[in-house]
């Protein structure tokens, strides 16, 4: 099994009202149950904009430099993601479609690169 991260972009959300949203979550939540049902849940979480930036830190002088908001100016920002343990990167694809579909902006996959047993 392998670790894969599922996430999209805030930018990447329509405009859309706040019924329409509540909808695109509850579709979203019923694929994670899916993902649960499945043994392949880990972890998810979403709702991330801008505004949920708490602070950036900056080790470049040997001690962390806290500063708000994020380090560089950018226009993207994580919205969401989930974390499912599969077993090859068709199955992370899969789920990743499956929540594509269910919410309705793209998302995008990766493969944690190594993961340590304990």
């Amino acid at each position: 099994m392998a670790l894969y991260l599922i996430a999209f972009n805030d930018e990447w959300v329509p405009d859309l009202t706040s019924e329409q949203l509540r909808e695109r979550a509850a579709s979203g939540r019923a694929v994670m149950e899916e993902m649960t049902s499945a043994g392949v849940f880990v972890f998810s979480d979403g709702g991330l904009d801008a505004s949920t930036a708490v602070c950036s830190v900056d080790p470049s002088s040997g001690s962390p430099v806290f500063t708000d908001g994020p380090f560089a100016e950018t226009k993207e920002h994580l919205g969401g993601l989930a974390v499912v343990d599969v077993p090859d990167d068709a199955g992370a694809r899969y789920w990743a479609g499956r929540i594509a579909v269910a919410v309705g902006w793209p998302q995008e996959v990766h493969r944690f690169p190594h993961r340590i047993a304990l």
